[in-house]
């Protein structure tokens, strides 16, 4: 294949999945801005705190967490708001593990759907999940509840905020104003996510035309032990969005790497970065943060090769 024909299969990639992404990510995100402009966060915080015994809060908070359009960094502002306001240490760390990693994101659960396939979404929405509970449940079992400084913030969470309407109006004056914010909530999320995403669709683009198949398979192809773990290690101090890596991760998989690679790197570089681990460090001791960056690395690397081995066994 001579560079014209990989210049064009590079460029009708990216124009093609730049689309199906952009398509996918406008629509997700109004709905979520439908959805949210129903709920306020005092709300969501009180419903923490009522139902928040058990492991049943911590599945509470990981599915907030992971519902909840939130990057690394974005998701630390809300967990000093949970933690301030009396949530339990337990649930606001299964919070801060699935919020970047958005297990139940509409966005990201589309994006892996749409390049991986319904299953591989859904072995990861399970997995990411479970791996958030216990992660809360063990960090409050080994006693690091009393490593959070007190940090007070105000603010935080303004992209959730419910919208009020007066009673005694029409069905279209009480909707009327929810669509309009949903539509600038997606408008104003689009623009600061669109360099990243195409940023990392180029990237997939440049990996899928021009990069030789036998240089993944010989260095992170499935036959290589080593490759998961150190897939986690590089993605821990990275800052990836997931819904910039998976196009990537998309064209590292057509290129031989294995799918738990991928994965060790996605959770990795979403679950710590050097822009979050900089925010926590402020709010984690150091016993909690060491502890934390050894889990995002443990998680990563777990799951990793569990995908692996799903993917050996034909059942992704």
């Amino acid at each position: 294949m001579d560079i014209m024909d990989k210049l064009a299969e590079t460029g009708y990639w990216f124009i093609y999945i730049s689309l199906e992404l952009t398509i996918l990510f406008l629509v997700i995100s109004f709905i979520i801005g439908v959805i949210t402009s129903y709920v306020s966060p005092q709300r969501i915080k009180s419903t923490l705190e009522r139902r928040g015994k058990g492991p049943l809060g911590n599945a509470l908070g990981t599915t907030l967490g992971g519902l909840l359009p939130f990057c690394s960094c974005s998701s630390i502002p809300m967990l000093i708001g949970l933690l301030n306001v009396g949530v339990p240490f337990r649930i606001a760390m299964s919070f801060l593990i699935a919020s970047p990693l958005g297990v139940f994101n509409p966005i990201v659960i589309s994006l892996f759907s749409a390049l991986f396939g319904l299953r591989v979404a859904l072995a990861y929405i399970v997995t990411t999940f479970i791996a958030a509970v216990l992660t809360g449940m063990v960090l409050n079992w080994l006693g690091l509840a009393d490593q959070i400084r007190k940090v007070a913030v105000t603010g935080g969470a303004e992209n959730i905020d419910a919208i009020t309407v007066a009673e005694g109006t029409t069905r279209w004056e009480r909707i009327k104003p929810r669509l309009s914010k949903s539509w600038r909530f997606t408008r104003d999320l689009y623009k600061k996510m669109l360099p990243f995403v195409l940023g990392g669709v180029a990237v997939g683009a440049f990996i899928h035309g021009f990069v030789p198949e036998d240089f993944f398979t010989q260095y992170a192809g499935q036959s290589n032990p080593f490759a998961v773990p150190l897939a986690a290690a590089i993605g821990v101090p990275m800052y990836i969005r997931t819904s910039t890596m998976i196009p990537i991760a998309s064209a590292l998989v057509g290129k031989g790497v294995g799918l738990g690679t991928v994965m060790a790197l996605i959770i990795g570089g979403a679950g710590a970065s050097i822009p979050e681990l900089g925010l926590l460090s402020g709010i984690f001791k150091k016993k909690l943060f060491i502890t934390y960056i050894i889990t995002i690395f443990l998680i990563a690397t777990i799951i990793g090769l569990l995908f692996n081995f799903l993917a050996g066994q034909q059942w992704l």
